[in-house]
């Protein structure tokens, strides 16, 4: 396939470039555009045929259903229903809050969405991007977009053209340049079909911000879960996702007991002539100097800097050919719960405790 490169201001998206994009996919092509989160390989999410396309350029395990992202909430009540007066009060009253942004609303799929999209589930997983170009793409569309990540499935998600461009190109039809994401890591997935609103995946917007404005949230337990499970309800709850090339180890405990746990596993790894390299915030990098690749996370106490650096770090590794990651378990708090989890899944859900 041949795939168009085409370069949008993210600042100031070029209107006709848009309106161009936007025909490719309301006709049936396949665009990878940016998005606050992750880059996005979008889809007309009403044309089955089209949604199947995402699947196969992905290489995407057909039980992993995908998001469907609106311009309007006129949009969002195409795609979807609401099982009851208190559900659509949520919806609303959430999308208030979070939307345009980086949240994803699980509601009662209408027929009108192929079954492809939401895998046969009886629910789609819906958002409002804020992304410019995103939210011009759907504008001129005219049409809402089924989307995953527009990486090729389990590695780590595109934050980065550069990163689309090397999974992506020569598989769909137009690739968008709009720079860098600004979140870093997907959307919070959060279903409304329980007797509480439950996130399945954590992200930017976190649980104590839903909970703040629904009343009550809960969470699905993903640091103890199987990363089988049978019927994927969102996107990252199976397989191992968001994975580096390298084999990536993650331990857990204080940083004294972490540092001297890693420093001890990494000399082992390169007395075995492997390349190694360590993910560390930067209070703690300097520390392991002996690593073949040291990346940061950037500073302890900023996770959305974590989040932002973590997927573009994971392809640094790759490009730098290392065989073995080391990293620490970060708190699981707030916007750390959505690294953790992903850097959970990149590691094949094992992490290691560091002796005291």
């Amino acid at each position: 396939m041949k795939t168009e490169i085409i370069r949008i201001d993210p600042v100031r998206p070029e209107p006709y470039k848009l309106e161009y994009c936007g025909a490719v996919l309301r006709y049936g092509g396949l665009v990878a555009f940016p998005t606050e989160t992750v880059y996005g390989l979008g889809a007309n999410a009403f044309l089955d045929n089209a949604v199947r396309k995402v699947f196969e350029a992905k290489g995407r395990p057909a039980d992993n259903p995908l998001i469907v992202h609106v311009a309007y909430y006129a949009s969002a009540e195409s795609a979807g229903e609401f099982a009851d007066g208190r559900q659509r009060n949520l919806f609303y009253a959430l999308g208030a809050k979070f939307w345009p942004g980086p949240l994803t609303m699980i509601i009662k799929k209408r027929s009108v969405i192929p079954d492809s999209v939401s895998c046969g589930l009886d629910t789609v997983g819906i958002r409002m991007p804020s992304n410019r170009i995103a939210a011009g793409l759907l504008r001129a569309a005219r049409v809402p977009i089924a989307a995953p990540s527009a990486n090729s499935s389990g590695r780590p998600s595109p934050t980065r053209f550069e990163h689309v461009l090397e999974d992506m190109y020569g598989k769909v039809d137009v690739i968008i340049d709009g720079g860098e994401c600004s979140v870093g890591v997907e959307s919070t997935v959060l279903d409304l079909n329980g007797p509480e609103p439950t996130v399945l995946r954590p992200g930017a917007v976190t649980r104590e911000d839903i909970a703040r404005v629904a009343g009550t949230c809960g969470e699905y337990g993903w640091s103890s879960a199987d990363l089988h499970v049978d019927k994927p309800r969102s996107p990252g709850m199976k397989y191992r996702h968001y994975a580096p090339k390298a084999r990536m180890l993650m331990f857990s405990g204080t940083p004294d007991a972490v540092r001297r746990a890693i420093l001890a596993r990494l000399r082992a790894e390169k007395t075995a002539g492997k390349r190694v390299g360590v993910l560390e915030t930067e209070e703690q990098i300097c520390y392991y100097n002996e690593a073949d690749v040291l990346l940061s996370l950037g500073p302890e106490n900023e996770p959305r800097a974590h989040a932002q650096a973590l997927f573009a770090a994971l392809r640094q590794f790759d490009a730098a050919g290392v065989d073995v990651i080391f990293a620490r378990a970060l708190e699981a708090e707030g916007v750390d719960d959505a690294v953790m989890n992903r850097m959970f899944r990149a590691a094949g859900g094992t992490v290691l405790p560091a002796e005291e």
